[in-house]
């Protein structure tokens, strides 16, 4: 007999599928410059202040929600984990339309900095993709009402999404200098 309930069994295909479909579909997504194929798009260079800003929306939101939890106001703990999901999917749109109308920005420091900047932004990639099935089997969990199991995973979930976000304003601000 299956320890999960019909709500996890509902979406656990969902949740495979996600964790594997939007990596592939950034990283591909990322590699297409509409410009560079012949379409008239203007570049959206606008976008990497407003998706690291909302990145760092999502630091916040996530502490906040863990600061709800931790004072047993569930309902509000609740609504600001649902505002950083739309926050990480509003972050991932940009980026991705970011990464299709621009060309890439290379860091131009040197030196020991050289190096900070690209294991930050090496852990940065790597956790972004691990943290996606746990966001969203922690948040079934919780839709499952399975609280001892959401708790447990949400404790190895939270770290990494906030580290996700928090490394993403700090890339952003490493790099912004040599945006053209």
């Amino acid at each position: 007999m299956s320890n999960l309930s019909a709500v996890e069994k509902k979406y656990n295909k969902w949740i495979v599928i996600l964790s594997i479909v939007i990596p592939l579909a950034v990283a591909i997504l990322f590699g297409v410059n509409l410009r560079r194929l012949g379409f008239d798009v203007e570049p959206l260079t606008f976008l990497p202040p407003i998706y690291a800003t909302i990145n760092g929306i999502t630091a916040l939101v996530l502490i906040a929600a863990l600061w709800a939890v931790k004072n047993k106001n569930i309902a509000l703990h609740e609504k600001l984990m649902k505002t950083a999901i739309i926050c990480s999917v509003m972050f991932l749109l940009m980026y991705i339309a970011y990464h299709m109308t621009s060309d890439s920005t290379k860091f131009g420091g040197e030196g020991m900095i050289r190096y900070v900047y690209y294991f930050i932004l090496i852990t940065h990639i790597i956790l972004s993709i691990a943290v996606i099935p746990f966001v969203l089997i922690t948040y079934v969990k919780a839709l499952a009402k399975r609280f001892d199991k959401h708790r447990k995973i949400a404790k190895v979930t939270f770290p990494i999404w906030l580290y996700v976000a928090i490394t993403g304003v700090v890339v952003y601000f490493m790099i912004s200098p040599y945006y053209a």
